[in-house]
């Protein structure tokens, strides 16, 4: 179950990053995806370190973290995927 709602989390996480930055990414939504896990596990870890990992309520500084950390995972990876597909694309010419 716990793969499940990483993988939940992590759909949301992307698409909510790539709703927030500017202009069109060109990654595909299973890339986005795993950028968006990747964002929530280090947005968790950077919660334990900083202690704010687990409070009363909702953690709401936990999903900052995790939300920050998905949005700059989703850039450098859209950017590397366009740097990538752009070479290709060069190379079939």
């Amino acid at each position: 179950m716990g793969w499940l709602w990483a993988i939940i989390v992590g759909f949301v996480l992307g698409v909510i990053a790539k709703a927030v930055i500017p202009g069109k990414q060109h990654s595909p939504l299973w890339l986005t995806t795993i950028c968006g896990i990747l964002g929530a596990v280090a947005g968790n870890a950077i919660a334990r370190a900083l202690n704010v990992a687990e409070t009363r309520g909702i953690d709401w500084s936990r999903h900052i973290f995790q939300l920050v950390a998905a949005i700059i995972i989703v850039a450098v990876v859209d950017a590397l995927y366009m740097a990538t597909l752009g070479k290709r694309k060069r190379q079939r010419v």
